[in-house]
């Protein structure tokens, strides 16, 4: 998606990008080689520079979709290279971990199979491949403007988990994130970057309310460990 605010990747993650961030486990990242697949401006790599990636590839289409990550990320650790998502231009088995956050969405349709099968082969045995994007649920649809405008693909957990099944990649972990606040979130950033060339009007409100969804889930998954472990009874 082109950078139309001229963002800069910050090390401040809310909303989707921190429950994206937080979805890949560091033993995926520390001194490992990572493929980011459409890496924008650059968030992720700063991200996991920060914690500790061995080598780190962000990919996108054009150079013109990496200036600002090349201008802001600057690090001997990260390179960036233009390529696609369905052709992906390295050699078989590069790569201990590939990212690809709301990307498969915007690649031409029916080409999933495809994008999956080089994830596949540019992963080493044992790697793990992360990704997003927007869930296939009513709600979901009807508050994404590019859905209704231009036909943006929602995917649901079984049509991922076939494709990954389909290219030899079995799925261990799947998870639901967001909830209204988050819909509502990305629905006003549609209408404030397109709409009004602007930063996310009331920003600060939903971060609060994404913010306390997101603590009120990890208190409750901190429950069920300890309950797993035995300190709860």
């Amino acid at each position: 998606m082109r950078n139309i605010l001229q963002e800069r990747p910050n090390r401040r993650l809310v909303g989707r990008l921190a429950e994206s961030a937080s979805f890949v486990e560091d033993v995926n990242i520390k001194d490992k080689t990572v493929l980011d697949i459409g890496c924008g401006y650059g968030w992720c790599e700063m991200n996991l520079l920060d914690r500790g990636v061995g080598r780190i590839v962000g990919l996108d289409v054009t150079e013109k979709d990496l200036e600002t990550a090349r201008k802001h990320v600057q690090d001997d650790r990260a390179t960036w290279k233009t390529g696609s998502a369905t052709a992906l231009p390295f050699e078989d088995e590069s790569f201990d971990t590939v990212v690809c956050w709301e990307v498969i969405e915007h690649i031409p349709k029916h080409s999933e199979p495809r994008m999956f099968a080089e994830v596949r082969r540019v992963l080493k045995e044992g790697g793990r491949f992360f990704l997003s994007t927007p869930y296939d649920s009513t709600l979901s649809r009807w508050l994404d403007p590019a859905w209704m405008l231009i036909g943006h693909r929602h995917y649901s957990s079984a049509e991922l988990m076939r494709l990954g099944l389909e290219s030899d990649m079995g799925a261990t972990r799947v998870a639901t994130k967001g909830g209204v606040w988050s819909l509502l979130a990305t629905l006003a950033m549609y209408i404030s970057k397109w709409v009004l060339r602007r930063q996310t009007v009331f920003a600060q409100f939903f971060e609060r309310r994404q913010g306390a969804r997101v603590r009120a889930g990890r208190r409750h998954r901190d429950d069920l460990r300890r309950i797993r472990e035995g300190y709860v009874m």
